[in-house]
């Protein structure tokens, strides 16, 4: 199967002004609409797996004795008075009384429970505990929102600061915003500002930031439509805009720089249009479903966080793509040659030389392809070596600046107070039981190593349905191993005869979590692995190819992850980077890299083997074929890497730390694919293959030329063999051409 990219890009060309029209109802659309996306965002704990035992205890928890999250914490200290005098006790608690009940739907004191872990050790602090009114995220951060003023109200002689889990959201929320317009404001004057050097022209320049721009609105759009049907995580702002910008410009660039070569080549303006969608076009296309394959991979998570990662990610390579093979060379066919207009430097428009830098490189590594190939192998492993140490935890208020008032709230309840005292295990106790069975069943759980003690909080019923809730307390810091030990330990506990226990709680939910993703993980590995190979078969006609690309990525991805742990869990250049380390790391964020990571690094080997193998369809020399690709793509994706970079780099300048290590990952991973596999990895591996690069067993060859993407023949020749052909038979070495 042929698929006409020549007929699209003629199409286009033909239709200009109706694509133009299109394009600008759609972006005014998109700015009145699709901007109103950030209001529909849900943010809460979209991290945790749905359907888990933690999940379970809580709905039955709530059922039986009303919610018991945190939603809020404000927490009281007097420097002179204790929680035994009688005023103290009239001003926190007469504060508490006066919130209004339509928001506030319970508040829990020390007074009111006589819960001494309310209480910090010299009794000087103490903490009030508020469920808020609401059924869903949205209501109780509404409802925040509205008391909000009035919590920050200390009385007199008292200090007072709010914390919780809603008030961490709504901070984590407004600056995962705010976090994207900073970007946006400083990174398109940036990356306008390295087009025009990149290519020597302010017109040229401008049209792949303004596919970027178009592939933000567009992603917004998306991401607005989604929330329509399934919850959408307000993270996902952050990372559908990285690329729809990033992917944007990247697909703008290859198509741009492929329409100034045609021009020199083609009589006409619509034979360049034709040519440029008949290759670069179809290196988009196979590029955009590659990329949109590894992000579809998320969509198997039952975690509301990776699912929405992937829808928004998908649509949003979508529309970067539909924009690049439609809109891009509609702006260029009624821009024709003076896409070179407002040159900035001389020699704009001249042909590139087919002997260039790059293409020496190529030579020079391919004299010695196994000893590079070694060294640099070795090199990544050795980097993805600390990646064997590392540890998961969750996410918590520290994940904000040190200067956020409910990071502030969270280190001083772990610091001041009892163990863990607002993040307790909980067990949840179903049938009937006798007290001396509970009592029983407490005195094991107590038992067990880092439990620091366990309280009857709430009993209700009687017989079958009867429901007994024990809230553990326990040393460790609630993300860590040792507490994630603790909960596996309690519900390895046999449950008081006639009943079921369900554990629950912050840590247990952390627990669970790691179970659903190590389980579902496999599937995405499957999944990733299998269409990558089937996508690259059928766009180069090879199995080694595809095979040679996901070990590469394997690589890439242990290194980036090597380092990852390196900073983010070791703490290395915590201070350069303004982060606090805790020890772990979030485990949904390597699953995210992954997918982003694979999909970005397979849009450059598609970059880099498209020209190599159309190089190699005219000539049949395998060694000029690398030389001459990496001559062609070796600037472009070098241009390409620098350009995300930027992008990348200002987004992962935010304060959330598991948005800075996702984007000081990507940083990571493409500087290494950039740098070390593209231009030094890929030729040195393709220089050892040989003709085994474009090897096939029979029947896939016959599938291949039957079914594969491939583009309509050129009515010229592309590249001559002069111009092609520079390795000597001594350099290309015994048995090659």
């Amino acid at each position: 199967m042929r698929l006409s990219f020549e007929s699209l890009g003629r199409a286009t060309y033909r239709r200009r002004r109706l694509v133009l029209a299109l394009a600008i109802v759609f972006v005014i659309f998109a700015g009145a609409w699709g901007t109103g996306v950030f209001s529909k965002l849900i943010s809460g704990n979209t991290f945790a797996a749905p359907d888990s035992q933690s999940q379970r205890e809580s709905d039955r928890a709530a059922a039986a004795f009303g919610r018991s999250d945190s939603d809020v914490v404000v927490l009281y200290r007097s420097a002179d008075q204790t929680v035994a005098d009688p005023a103290y006790r009239r001003a926190v608690t007469s504060t508490v009384a006066a919130l209004p009940a339509a928001d506030v739907a319970r508040a829990t004191t020390f007074w009111s429970s006589g819960n001494p872990g309310l209480v910090s050790p010299d009794k000087h602090a103490t903490y009030a505990v508020l469920q808020l009114r609401g059924a869903t995220d949205q209501d109780r951060e509404d409802a925040y929102q509205a008391v909000k003023g009035l919590l920050g109200q200390a009385p007199a002689g008292f200090s007072a600061q709010v914390g919780g889990e809603v008030p961490t959201e709504v901070v984590i929320n407004a600056q995962a915003s705010a976090n994207v317009a900073r970007a946006e404001s400083i990174s398109l004057p940036v990356l306008l500002v390295l087009l025009a050097i990149i290519f020597g022209s302010a017109v040229a320049a401008l049209l792949p930031v303004a596919i970027g721009g178009m592939a933000i609105l567009g992603s917004l759009t998306v991401l607005r439509l989604l929330t329509l049907g399934t919850p959408v995580s307000v993270y996902s702002i952050n990372v559908t805009t990285v690329l729809g910008l990033g992917l944007g410009i990247d697909y703008g660039l290859l198509i741009v720089t492929r329409f100034r070569e045609e021009l020199r080549r083609q009589p006409s303006v619509e034979q360049a249009i034709a040519r440029t969608v008949a290759t670069a076009g179809r290196t988009v296309l196979v590029s955009g479903v590659t990329v949109a394959v590894a992000l579809c991979s998320l969509m198997l998570f039952p975690e509301v966080f990776l699912r929405s990662m992937g829808y928004g990610g998908v649509a949003t390579v979508l529309v970067d793509m539909i924009a690049a093979l439609t809109v891009l060379p509609a702006l260029l066919a009624v821009l024709g040659h003076r896409v070179n207009a407002l040159r900035l430097r001389r020699g704009v428009g001249r042909a590139p030389r087919a002997q260039g830098g790059w293409y020496r490189l190529a030579r020079g590594v391919m004299r010695r392809p196994a000893a590079i190939t070694a060294v640099i192998v070795i090199a990544l492993l050795a980097l993805g070596a600390p990646f064997l140490k590392i540890s998961w935890g969750g996410t918590d208020a520290r994940v904000l600046p040190a200067s956020a008032t409910v990071r502030q709230v969270q280190e001083k309840l772990d610091s001041q107070f009892a163990a863990n005292s607002a993040a307790p295990v909980e067990a949840l106790v179903t049938g009937a039981a006798s007290p001396a069975a509970v009592a029983s069943y407490i005195g094991r759980i107590e038992a067990i190593h880092g439990v620091a003690g366990a309280t009857v909080t709430g009993s209700r019923g009687a017989g079958a349905g009867a429901a007994t809730r024990i809230d553990i307390g326990y040393v460790p810091w609630s993300q860590s191993p040792a507490a994630r030990q603790v909960v596996s330990e309690v519900r390895a506990l046999a449950p008081p005869p006639g009943t079921t226990v369900a554990v629950g709680g912050t840590t247990a939910t952390l627990v669970d979590e790691l179970s659903s993703l190590g389980a579902t993980l496999p599937w995405m590995a499957l999944l990733t692995g299998l269409a990558t190979f089937t996508l690259l078969f059928l766009a180069f006609g090879s199995v080694i190819l595809p095979v040679k690309a996901v070990v590469m990525n394997f690589l890439s991805l242990s290194a980036t992850f090597g380092v990852i742990v390196w900073i983010f869990q070791w703490g290395h250049l915590s201070g350069l980077l303004r982060f606090t380390p805790t020890g772990t790391i979030d485990p949904t964020m390597p699953i995210l890299l992954l997918a982003l990571v694979f999909g970005l690094s397979m849009d450059y080997e598609v970059f880099l083997l498209s020209r190599i193998r159309e190089i190699y369809d005219e000539t049949g020399d395998n060694n000029a074929a690398i030389a001459g690709g990496l001559q062609r793509t070796g600037g472009v994706i070098t241009s390409l890497a620098l350009l995300l970079i930027v992008v990348i780099g200002l987004f992962s300048a935010s304060g959330i730390v598991f948005l800075k290590l996702l984007g000081v990952g990507m940083v990571v991973a493409l500087v290494l694919d950039a740098a070390v596999v593209r231009t030094l990895l890929v030729p040195a591996t393709m220089r050892l293959l040989g003709r085994a690069n474009w090897w096939a067993p029979g029947p896939l060859g016959r599938l291949y030329a039957r079914h594969g993407i491939r583009e309509e023949e050129s009515p010229e020749p592309v590249y001559s063999s002069r111009a092609v052909v520079g390795l000597t038979a001594r350099e290309n070495g015994p048995g090659e051409p």
